[in-house]
């Protein structure tokens, strides 16, 4: 026990001239600063002695967390500029650095100081993080995410972005997720490219080139997008892209969606050209309606589908979405549109084998649903079909998660008066039977 304490005695020495600094300074008063002392004593003495667990080293970084925003808002209410010199910030990561060589396995600590890193937006210190926890740990696919989202969203830096995903890849190539985060990168950063064109008014057609191929095997083939193809004195990513330089972007694959369809290609080669995969690409993709290549990205994956799941209820309700794809449920277009949709479904319930339809059901209940709910604006004739057919779907339907969701939807689209359709009412009759 002597030599815990000795530890903890030294490590209590470290703080001595901060604590005088707040003294002298008058951040703090003289019975806060012995209040300081002595937590920081107990916490050091439960780490150095025997049986600390990463739960103790996690309650000391949160206090002195706490700690330091105090001192941060004494010294912006004080208007004190002179008290940097004893940051908190560095003790918490000495804390945290501790904390993770004594328990390096432990990945709540590494998100901690991961955190922490990115509010303090310490960007030399987090890449030595993710460097240190990505040696430990490289099958954690959610590390990756969280590197490449970093580099791409806070530093602007796609090329190295792109890098943590790949060397992920490597690693992860069997957790779909990644592969789906990597092309949500890719369309997020495309969306960005978008309105940016859209605000200097360069809207404008855009050509498609090829994709050259990688000669690493294990990696996916990308399109060669240099920092020179972009702008020559460029550094950074979207924020700093002038107009002229988004003229010239406008032609690359970066821009023509070459990168996420080439992304879909290599997941569909490593799945097996799995269709409840494909799926979800296409799903994701569709969420970014305003990307002017989504719409090409959308098409190559559903004549995907149609090659090789073309006896499935994905490729149905996928080709029944893109009849929808950016028309709102208030535009002139949609009734037409909604035509489309319900002719691709109901000649799918046809064609499909039978133990595919039920399935295929489902999905056009979910896909129709979320129009009902601007039923107060939406045209009579064009909610009676939208009730009749989410009504025939949902009888035909095997998951009872899609028609409780549906009864909830109908029970709120009866409106302020409380009145249903005869559709409505006999459907929450019949499902007030089932529950019953």
């Amino acid at each position: 026990m002597a030599g815990a304490s000795d530890k903890a005695r030294f490590y209590l020495e470290q703080h001595v001239p901060e604590l005088q600094e707040y003294a002298r300074k008058q951040i703090f008063t003289r019975d806060e600063i012995t209040a300081i002392a002595a937590k920081r004593s107990d916490f050091e003495h439960i780490l150095n002695a025997r049986g600390s667990t990463p739960a103790d080293y996690a309650r000391y970084a949160t206090y002195e967390m706490n700690l330091d925003s105090l001192r941060k808002k004494r010294c912006k209410r004080l208007g004190i500029k002179g008290a940097k010199g004893y940051s908190g910030q560095r003790t918490v990561f000495y804390v945290l650095e501790r904390a993770t060589r004594k328990f390096p396995g432990d990945l709540g600590l590494w998100m901690q100081y991961i955190r922490f890193c990115q509010r303090e937006k310490a960007s030399k210190k987090l890449a030595k993080v993710m460097t240190g926890v990505l040696r430990l740990k490289p099958r954690e696919w959610g590390l990756w995410v969280v590197a490449a989202k970093w580099y791409a969203e806070e530093q602007g830096d796609m090329s190295t972005a792109r890098s943590y995903m790949q060397r992920g890849l490597r690693f992860c190539k069997d957790q779909r997720e990644l592969w789906v985060e990597y092309c949500k990168l890719e369309m997020v950063y495309l969306a960005k490219l978008a309105a940016r064109r859209k605000i200097l008014g360069l809207d404008e057609e855009v050509r498609e080139e090829g994709v050259e191929v990688a000669e690493d095997e294990n990696m996916i083939s990308l399109p060669v997008v240099t920092a020179a193809n972009i702008d020559p004195d460029a550094s950074k990513g979207v924020e700093e892209v002038n107009e002229e330089t988004l003229k010239r972007l406008a032609n690359a694959p970066a821009f023509t969606g070459a990168i996420p369809t080439v992304i879909f290609d290599a997941a569909m080669q490593q799945f097996n050209d799995s269709a409840e995969v494909a799926e979800i690409f296409f799903d994701l993709v569709a969420s970014f309606n305003n990307v002017p290549s989504a719409a090409r990205i959308l098409q190559h994956i559903y004549i995907h589908l149609q090659t090789t799941a073309s006896n499935s209820a994905e490729v149905v309700i996928c080709e029944a979405r893109l009849h929808l794809l950016g028309i709102d449920a208030l535009s002139p277009d949609f009734p037409s549109a909604l035509s489309k949709t319900l002719a691709s479904v109901k000649a799918g319930l046809a064609s499909l084998p039978e133990k595919a339809r039920p399935v295929l059901a489902e999905k056009a209940v979910l896909l129709l649903l979320p129009y009902l709910e601007k039923r107060e604006a939406l045209d009579a004739d064009v909610e009676v079909v939208l009730v009749a057919s989410l009504n025939r779907y949902l009888r035909q339907a095997a998951a009872p998660k899609a028609k409780s969701k549906l009864v909830k939807a109908l029970a709120v689209s009866a409106g302020a008066d409380g009145r249903l359709t005869g559709a409505q009412m006999a459907l929450l009759y019949d499902e007030s039977k089932s529950q019953a």
